[in-house]
C-alpha cells in the first residue's frame, strides 16, 4: 500500500517538479527514477501481483532515515504510522474519483452535481433546488449515497427520449401569453417564491420566449415537509392561480407577471414583498391584485373558496407527481420546450 500511496503523492507533485526540471535537469532525472518504480509497483497490483519489497522499504527508509539515529525506537511506530497514512491517502483518491465521477454523471443526467441539495452545486445549472430531508445518521447518509447512484442509473434515458410538452401537462393550465396557433408548446415550471424563476421569467420576456412559444405555466411550490413550503406563501399564490384558472379567466398569467416584474409603492419587488407578509395580509393583497384584474366581489368570493378547496388540492398533487415522478426535476425552473428538458435559469439569447 505505500507503494500505490507514493504514485499518488509523485503524481500530484508531478507538475511541480516539471516546473523545477526546466531550471534543474538534475531533480527532474531523479524524480523521474523514482516515479517509473512507483508505477512498474501500481502496474503490479493492479495485476494483483506482488509489489517489489525494496521500492516500499526505500520510501520508509528515506523518511526514517533521520529518525533512527536519533531516536531508534521511534522507528517501528512510525513505520506502522507511515502503513496507515498510505492505506488513507489512497482511500481518499479512490473515494474522491468515485465521488468525481458521481458528480459529473448527476450533472450529465440532473443539471446539478448534488442529487439531493442541488442548489449546493456551483458546477450545475442556477437553480431553487428541490432538497431531500437531511440524513439523521449514519445508515440513513449512506441509504442516500446509494439511493443517490441509484437515481442517476435510473434516469440515464431522460438523456435520449424527446420530451413532448403535452405529455407533462396538468389540467385545468393557462398559458404566460393569450395562446397563439401554429406556435409550438412550451412548458415552464416554477415556485413563486423562488428568485431564480423570477430571474428567468424576466429572460424570457427580453429574449422574446413568450412570444415565440405558448408557454404553460406550471406552478410548484417546492415543499419540505407535509405542508410546509421552502418559500413563504408560495402555496398560497398558487392556489390562488389554480383557482382562477378553473374558473376560466386570465388572472393566473397576471398574478405571476406582477409577482416577478413589479414594485409596490415602496419600491420593493412584489417578489419578496409577498414572502415577507404573514399568510392573511398576503392573500388581502392577492384579493388586491385580482380586483386591479377586473375581478368583481362574486369572483373574488368564488376564488377565495376554490383555493381552499379539495379539486385545488388535488391540482397541486398531480403536478407535485408529475414533477418528481415523471419529469425527475431537482431544481426549478425547469422548461421543456423543443423536445428536450432544460434545467436552471433560462438565460435570454
Amino acid at each position: 500500500m505505500v507503494c500505490v500511496a507514493a504514485f499518488i503523492v509523485l503524481s500530484l507533485v508531478g507538475v511541480f517538479v516539471a516546473f523545477l526540471s526546466i531550471f534543474k535537469r538534475d531533480i527532474g532525472r531523479k524524480y523521474w527514477a523514482v516515479f517509473k518504480k512507483s508505477w512498474g509497483c501500481v502496474g503490479k497490483k493492479v495485476r494483483l501481483q506482488k509489489c517489489e519489497t525494496n521500492f516500499k522499504d526505500d520510501v520508509k527508509n528515506s523518511l526514517l532515515s533521520k529518525v533512527v539515529l536519533k531516536h531508534p525506537k521511534w522507528v517501528k511506530p512510525l513505520g506502522t504510522a507511515i502503513e496507515i497514512f498510505s492505506v488513507a491517502i489512497v482511500f481518499i483518491t479512490i473515494w474522491s474519483l468515485v465521488e468525481s465521477v458521481k458528480a459529473l454523471l448527476a450533472i450529465w443526467v440532473f443539471g446539478t452535481c448534488n442529487v439531493s441539495q442541488p442548489a449546493s452545486c456551483a458546477l450545475g445549472a442556477e437553480v431553487c433546488g428541490i432538497d431531500a430531508e437531511e440524513p439523521k445518521n449514519p445508515l440513513e447518509w449512506t441509504g442516500r449515497w446509494f439511493g443517490e447512484w441509484g437515481e442517476i442509473f435510473a434516469n440515464i434515458p431522460d438523456r435520449f427520449h424527446d420530451w413532448p410538452v403535452e405529455d407533462y401537462l396538468v389540467e385545468p393550465y393557462s398559458f404566460a401569453r393569450p395562446y397563439q396557433d401554429g406556435k409550438p408548446l412550451a412548458l415552464d415550471i416554477f415556485d413563486p417564491g423562488c428568485t431564480v424563476c423570477m430571474q428567468s421569467y424576466k429572460n424570457q420576456i427580453e429574449s422574446g420566449f413568450f412570444e415565440n412559444y405558448n408557454t404553460v405555466l406550471m406552478v410548484y411550490p417546492i415543499e419540505t415537509g407535509a405542508n410546509e413550503y421552502k418559500f413563504n406563501n408560495s402555496d398560497l399564490i398558487a392556489r390562488y392561480m389554480h383557482a382562477a384558472t378553473l374558473l376560466e379567466t386570465n388572472y393566473a398569467p397576471e398574478i405571476i407577471k406582477r409577482l416577478f416584474t413589479e414594485s409596490n409603492k415602496e419600491g420593493q419587488n412584489y417578489q419578496a414583498y409577498m414572502m415577507s407578509l404573514d399568510r392573511e395580509d398576503a392573500e388581502k393583497e392577492l384579493q388586491k391584485w385580482l380586483k386591479d384584474f377586473g375581478a368583481e366581489k362574486a369572483q373574488l368570493a368564488r376564488i377565495k373558496e376554490l383555493s381552499q378547496g379539495e379539486e385545488v388540492t388535488e391540482i397541486m398533487q398531480k403536478i407535485k407527481e408529475t414533477v418528481e415522478e415523471k419529469i425527475h426535476a431537482k431544481g426549478i425552473p425547469t422548461l421543456i420546450y423543443d423536445g428536450k428538458k432544460h434545467h436552471g435559469l433560462y438565460k435570454a439569447e
